[in-house]
């Protein structure tokens, strides 16, 4: 952990808004009823939901570069700090497998389901296995790299990446491609990971999945770089807020370009969707980082502060708590029976809203249910660390 001096409000603040806005994103009353910017481009663009993710992947690099600084300076905490590292890299991997695979134990246990066939079709990567595995290896990059060769890397996997998914002809379709099905990384995942362990919705690729991993690499690595530089003792905070201003909108502007030959494209993290993504995180945290920080306006970051240093614990609970209580059935008038959830939204919500709005109000309770509980554990300083 950092000193308490070298703390960034704005940082946890910054991180609960994220992880917020993913929890709200995550869990609409009705998957068919969602405002635009509330769901992820098709296939090609951004739309804000798609910031969310990549939003957090730059936030755990800056926080690496603040937590791991000391240990860095110190080589003989390297092993250490590594151990440290792989440990919770891969408690969160198996946090996101026990969501995957909660739903088929319970069918195991319930209506006695073969336990073989629960692990021969999980998905085997989520969002929470590939923060585990991002912040491993750029913990370990972090620790043993200087600042320059951390941006040399950051470069080289971008660039990598574009020449394998762009020059790389597929396998069985004989040349490159950025289509859904039929791209590079789409057919790594299928011969690695098989149909049968990939994202359930297409179970032809996965938008976590082998490849598309590098560049998220890339993303925290971006964010490391940031931390780096806002802990800098010799810079005075106006001019930290001016050059991450102004890194920002240049990553932005260089991530457009590259979307004229490189679509920004969420599924596939692409190079250019990498940089404008985290260009736009700079711009947020450079914001956040002169109002909260600098400027002192403090009064009204409670709530998502309260979000922030409790992040992955409310990230995994908002994705167990639905998959619990779904398995309590309620009865219908005509004698069907219906999952707990859906039943309460379509006795307290549908009837009073419209169907969009509805389904928005409750993402919005979902939220607001778990700060009642967030705010319980921060005013009792109990912070969860994975």
């Amino acid at each position: 952990m950092t000193a308490p001096n070298q703390r960034l409000l704005s940082l946890d603040f910054f991180r609960g808004l994220t992880v917020a806005a993913m929890i709200l994103v995550n869990n609409p009353g009705s998957w068919g009823h969602i405002y635009a910017p509330l769901e992820h481009a098709e296939w090609h663009g951004c739309t804000p939901t798609d910031l969310i993710f990549p939003f957090f992947l730059w936030i755990v690099g800056v926080s690496i570069a603040f937590a791991m600084s000391s240990s860095k300076a110190d080589s003989s905490t390297h092993s250490k700090t590594i151990g440290k590292a792989i440990r919770r890299g891969v408690i969160l991997y198996f946090l996101g497998f026990f969501l995957a695979i909660f739903g088929k134990l319970m069918a195991v246990i319930i209506d006695g389901k073969s336990l073989l066939e629960a692990f021969q079709t999980v998905r085997l990567l989520g969002v929470l296995q590939r923060i585990g595995i991002v912040f491993i290896v750029s913990s370990i990059i972090f620790l043993k790299c200087s600042t320059k060769t951390i941006f040399k890397t950051l470069v080289i996997i971008l660039a990598v990446y574009w020449a394998l998914m762009t020059f790389v002809p597929v396998p069985g379709t004989g040349y490159p491609n950025l289509e859904k099905e039929t791209n590079l990384a789409a057919w790594i995942d299928r011969l690695i990971l098989t149909e049968s362990h990939t994202w359930a919705s297409v179970k032809t690729w996965d938008p976590e999945g082998i490849l598309s991993t590098l560049p998220a690499i890339g993303t925290c690595l971006f964010g490391a770089l940031v931390g780096v530089w806002m802990r800098k003792k010799d810079i005075d905070q106006p001019a930290k807020v001016a050059w991450l201003f102004t890194a920002g909108v240049a990553a932005v502007i260089l991530g457009l370009l590259w979307d004229l030959q490189f679509p920004i494209n969420k599924a596939l993290w692409t190079s250019s969707y990498v940089l404008y993504a985290g260009g736009l995180a700079s711009i947020g945290l450079a914001i956040c980082y002169w109002l909260i920080d600098v400027q002192g306006y403090k009064k009204l970051t409670t709530p998502f502060v309260v979000y922030g240093v409790n992040a992955i614990t409310v990230f995994f609970l908002a994705g167990l708590m639905p998959r619990v209580l779904n398995l309590i059935k309620i009865s219908n008038a005509d004698g069907t029976k219906s999952p707990l959830l859906e039943k309460f939204y379509h006795t307290c919500y549908t009837p009073f809203f419209s169907p969009i709005n509805a389904s928005l109000i409750w993402a919005i309770s979902y939220v607001l249910g778990f700060y009642i509980l967030l705010y319980f554990m921060y005013k009792k300083n109990i912070i969860i660390k994975v």
